[in-house]
Parts: structure tokens; C-alpha cells; sequence
């Protein structure tokens, strides 16, 4: 996992942190629900920059492969 994925998933720790931190009950899965839609909408929007900043290339998921350090 690269360094920006790890930066994402932080924020989304704390984000997910926040949110819950008022919660009583079964608060391991609230905090999971909040930590995994942050989450999921960072990399979404990661990805969005890095597509808008395509060269041409017609390769996207290379681009994006690349870009957070995923091998095939």
C-alpha cells in the first residue's frame, strides 16, 4: 500500500472517530460503516484527480495502478 493510500485511510480514521464518538451501543460497526464510506469516497475522488490529469493515455487503469502503487 503506498504512502497517499495510508493518508487516506488516516483521515478516514479520524473522520469515522469523530462522527461516532457520541454513539453508545454496537459502535464498532457504526464507526466501520463511517470509516469504509470515507474511505471509499476519497479513493473515488483520487481517482477522479488522477484521470482529469490523463495525458491521453488510453491505459486508465494503468494510470491508476501506478498511481497507488497496486501491481497487477
Amino acid at each position: 500500500m503506498n504512502s497517499r493510500i495510508k493518508e487516506l485511510c488516516e483521515h478516514s480514521k479520524a473522520y469515522a472517530t469523530e462522527c461516532t464518538k457520541h454513539f453508545t451501543g454496537n459502535e464498532p460497526v457504526v464507526w466501520m460503516d463511517y470509516y469504509t464510506e470515507k474511505v471509499a469516497e476519497l479513493i473515488v475522488k483520487e481517482c477522479d484527480m488522477v484521470l482529469s490529469e490523463d495525458d491521453g493515455a488510453t491505459h486508465h487503469s494503468e494510470l491508476l495502478f501506478t498511481y497507488f502503487g497496486v501491481e497487477e
